[in-house]
């Protein structure tokens, strides 16, 4: 900006020079007109004062936050425009990280291992200066979880009945993918939207023509993940809208937090799995005048989250003698405790038409004939790597990344080469995981760092 720009900037928007001239004019009227008309103009000015003071939501201003979501499930602190108080905008427009580019990121929730032999890490120096060397990958999973926070709390303003759930899985994407400041595989999403209804308990998002709506009566659970660096942050919650799902919903929350309690170095993971089905099971549900004890979903689990692995190899059961005696937690580790509870058989199959699929981690080295497979793959390779995907994103005009691809990254008549790739071991179909017709499911979930001197809930906010 130049210097006259500059000083007709500053003479346009100076306070003290709008007084001087306004005081002036005052005068003038009051010599010509009286005292009278000098009270007319003093009324106009202070109006136009009112005026200049007034205007939008400002960027960077701290507020508290004051709206309430429409569904149930969440915390009584639990409020749709949480990030106010950071300063973000309502609905949320700045990403995280330019948001606190000049102030320390938000921490989780702490607490401490849970083995007596293991509680003098909290005060040892040494484990301490361990910790210290850990701040980078501290930093990236606290950004992916402020990110996470933002988003849901922003989708939990819009998750209402009559939502289209393609629409609504769209929305809250995309906002992810702006909060995040996607950059292809050094950030982004971590993987579909799940938002599984009532039965089907996982891996659900729709398809394109899915035109499923939200009803009122419906048990929802949103299940969506961000990443840094291939740093995964995997969190979910459930959403009803009728009370009597009240005591199911309760059942799985208390009990992913009984997990996370039981979770510390050194623990048994079989040992986390008892403490949750003790809690899961104490609880029993009335619907439709008939009682349903709620069951833990035996073959889901909990699972450790490694780089741009979500299912790192180590799996946390939600029942008793759920694994082997011998696997135990171990410092700098990275877990997704979650719980699924059940008012059915407590036990899902694969049903219905997949939408999720996934490189596998340690694919073979296949020699493919079709092109098809060939031209696939390759977009797969740049723009998720070994992170999961859906058909949605394949048919987006990026591709799933607008990052890499540009506009041209939208891919036709792929499904013969998506099977293809499938048969041939190199990526994994996961179709949604579906309990007893009829019957209602719910999900909890949060993701929490082995750090040397304490765990770290790093997804935990004021929502769940």
């Amino acid at each position: 900006m130049g210097e006259d720009e500059t000083a007709l900037l500053e003479a346009s928007t100076d306070p003290k020079k709008d007084d001087d001239e306004e005081n002036n004019d005052d005068d003038d009227e009051v010599d010509a007109n009286g005292e009278g008309e000098a009270k007319k103009k003093k009324k106009r000015k202070k109006k136009k004062k009112k005026k200049k003071g007034g205007g939008g939501s400002a960027v960077g201003v701290i507020k508290e936050p004051s709206l309430k979501p429409p569904s149930l499930g969440l915390k009584d602190t639990a409020f749709t425009d949480y990030y106010v108080k950071y300063g973000q905008t309502e609905p949320p427009t700045i990403p995280v990280a330019k948001l606190f580019a000049d102030k320390p990121l938000p921490e989780g929730e702490y607490q401490p291992h849970t083995l007596e032999s293991q509680l003098y890490r909290e005060n040892s120096e040494e484990m301490r200066a361990m910790e210290r060397l850990q701040e980078d990958l501290l930093r990236k999973v606290r950004l992916g979880a402020e990110v996470h926070r933002q988003v849901r709390s922003y989708a939990q303003s819009f998750i209402k009945p009559g939502i289209a759930l393609a629409d609504m899985c769209e929305r809250l994407e995309n906002k992810n993918r702006e909060l995040v400041e996607e950059a292809g595989l050094e950030r982004g999403i971590g993987f579909p939207t799940g938002c599984s209804l009532n039965h089907v308990a996982a891996h659900y998002t729709p398809n394109s023509g899915d035109n499923t709506i939200l009803g009122h009566d419906d048990v929802m659970k949103i299940d969506f993940g961000t990443q840094i660096d291939g740093r995964i942050i995997d969190s979910a919650w459930t959403v009803s809208f009728n009370e009597k799902y009240d005591p199911l919903v309760k059942a799985v929350k208390e009990a992913t937090d009984a997990g996370i309690r039981a979770a510390g170095i050194d623990v048994r993971l079989c040992d986390i799995g008892a403490s949750i089905q003790e809690v899961m099971e104490s609880y029993e549900v009335e619907l439709d005048g008939k009682t349903f004890p709620v069951k833990c979903i035996r073959n889901l689990n909990g699972h450790s989250i490694g780089q741009y692995q979500i299912h790192a190899g180590k799996s946390v059961p939600i029942v008793k003698n759920g694994c082997e005696a011998s696997i135990r937690m171990e410092e700098g580790e990275i877990y997704a405790i979650e719980t699924f509870g059940s008012t059915g058989r407590g036990y899902v199959v694969e049903d219905m038409e997949c939408s999720h699929y996934m490189k596998n981690f340690h694919a073979p080295h296949v020699p493919l004939r079709m092109q098809s497979s060939k031209k696939l793959l390759s977009h797969i390779n740049k723009t998720f790597g070994t992170l999961a995907f859906c058909r949605r994103w394949l048919e987006r005009e990026d591709g799933g990344s607008q990052t890499i691809n540009g506009d041209r990254g939208k891919q036709e008549k792929y499904m013969g080469a998506l099977k293809n790739l499938c048969d041939v071991g190199i990526v994994q179909a996961y179709p949604p995981l579906c309990d007893a017709k009829g019957c209602y499911t719910a999900q909890y979930e949060h993701t929490i760092v082995m750090k040397p001197t304490c765990k770290e809930v790093v997804s935990r906010g004021d929502d769940y």
